[in-house]
């Protein structure tokens, strides 16, 4: 009986951390492995190839969110110019003023692109769908990723309050440049 119950323990424990163990994800024709922290979840839709909640560590605020989008477009200006037109500009600016870009490389002769834009978000859940409601979500910082390869295009977006985005970007694009 005891040997029983040392094995179910066994088990169980096993199973637990098997479970926890991050898988690699698939960011166009590289792959990467999320940190240890994050916490896998099913996609909210079918557009969504991968989705994770990072942890804010205070009650009071949200967690955020990685999210990657396989079969993507691959122009770069056009889908930053849309992403720019998802944040309320502050008075004096222009949705063209809004947030920084930078570029890397990546293995397999990926590009990535990036935007990272803070302020008050104009967040729908479905973008493109006119009955999809809009949230403004006040003090939020989004980074959108645009992964160019000859073959195919991801995007990966890491989004939340600003200040909980801020604790995870540097983990975020250690985890992008890890792609291979």
């Amino acid at each position: 009986m005891r040997a029983c119950v040392v094995a179910i323990v066994l088990i169980a424990t096993w199973s637990g951390a098997a479970a926890q163990d991050p898988k690699p994800v698939k960011l166009g024709p590289l792959t990467a492995t999320p940190p240890a922290g994050w916490k896998a979840e099913k996609p909210a839709n079918l557009l969504r190839a991968a989705q994770f909640k990072l942890p804010s560590g205070d009650d009071a605020l949200a967690a955020a969110e990685v999210v990657v989008f396989g079969e993507a477009s691959p122009k770069v200006k056009e889908k930053f110019a849309e992403w720019r037109g998802t944040f309320a500009p502050t008075d004096g600016q222009s949705a063209d003023d809004l947030g920084k870009t930078d570029t890397f490389e990546l293995p397999q002769k990926t590009t990535a692109h990036t935007l990272d834009v803070t302020g008050t978000w104009k967040y729908r859940e479905r973008p493109r769908d006119p009955k999809s409601k809009e949230e403004l979500r006040p003090d939020s910082r989004v980074v959108w990723v645009v992964l160019v390869n000859a073959d195919e295009t991801t995007h990966v977006r890491l989004s939340g309050p600003a200040k909980v985005v801020a604790a995870h970007h540097d983990a975020f694009l250690t985890w992008l440049k890890s792609a291979k």
